[in-house]
């Protein structure tokens, strides 16, 4: 099947860098440097579409569901990557953000022929998920055309789900099944056609925002610290100490105490100290307010 890429803004030709073929190291990377500073930009002017996938993700949560992100290739992998990193950063359970990739796990790691050009597959991976309407769905494509990611949007919408598109191609297909239509304009490739380039760098900032947003909202922050981190190394257990230090200006003795105290919970460790009460009472405090410590330590200060 013949597919005509000409009017895609990813798939056209960078005048920029024509000749960078003909640079020196140097120059050839002032082009490339050049270009990325374009993409911060064209993410900005994207920010309300943003904001309401993030509201909707919030939604979820606060409901029992969850973010799924679809893609392949460089857009599939962005979006398992950013799933990885919630548990550890925010506590979150490994189900509530999912990655799903075009070719499944070996097309994590190198490349799996045709896989993308599948809409079927696309709807079976969110059925062997079980999606419900309770869900949030983003499709992540550079083109916005991926078949893989069509049919796992059109499914959502089939079943209820909220959804998303994140495409780097205006009036994409996939922003056209969405919800939201997120679609930042970051131009022609350095290198023609390579959107795992800018393209790709727009995309991870954008996830980045949905799921820091998603948590932010569901009072996995605190002040700017990630109050809901999970140690699971050194550096993550003197991180946790740092928090409740920053968090409460007491002492590394008095925030350690706290920490060994209840489980190692930073948030827990937190309300304790700030409002000078047991373990027991911090988590009864924490669980009434939702787990956000602001409102926790107000209805302490009320009662």
């Amino acid at each position: 099947m013949k597919i005509d890429l000409s009017a895609l803004t990813t798939e056209s030709r960078n005048a920029a860098s024509e000749n960078i073929d003909t640079l020196s190291t140097l120059e050839m990377l002032k082009v490339i440097n050049a270009e990325d500073q374009k993409v911060a930009l064209a993410v900005e002017a994207e920010l309300p579409a943003i904001a309401g996938a993030v509201d909707a993700i919030t939604a979820a949560f606060a409901a029992g569901g969850r973010l799924i992100y679809c893609g392949a290739g460089t857009s599939g992998r962005l979006g398992i990557l950013d799933a990885s990193e919630c548990p550890p950063t925010f506590g979150t359970p490994r189900e509530q953000v999912v990655g799903l990739i075009a070719g499944g796990k070996t097309a994590i790691l190198q490349a799996v022929e045709n896989a993308e050009d599948s809409r079927e597959m696309g709807e079976q991976d969110l059925r062997n998920l079980a999606l419900s309407e309770r869900d949030v769905v983003v499709g992540i494509a550079a083109s916005g055309r991926t078949p893989y990611v069509i049919g796992a949007l059109t499914y959502a919408r089939s079943v209820g789900a909220k959804t998303a598109a994140v495409a780097c191609n205006r009036g994409s297909e996939i922003g056209k099944l969405a919800d939201f239509a997120i679609e930042p304009l970051v131009g022609p490739e350095v290198v023609t056609g390579s959107s795992r380039m800018k393209a790709g760098t727009a995309q991870k900032l954008i996830l980045n925002m949905l799921t820091t947003g998603a948590m932010i909202r569901s009072g996995k922050v605190f002040g700017n610290l990630m109050v809901d981190v999970e140690a699971t190394n050194a550096k993550l257990l003197q991180r946790q100490v740092n928090i409740v230090v920053q968090a409460t200006e007491c002492t590394p003795a008095q925030a350690e105490a706290a920490l060994n105290a209840c489980d190692r919970h930073c948030k827990t460790a937190i309300v304790m100290l700030l409002a000078d009460v047991s373990a027991d009472d911090a988590r009864a405090l924490l669980s009434s307010s939702r787990g956000f410590i602001r409102q926790a330590i107000q209805d302490i200060g009320s009662r």
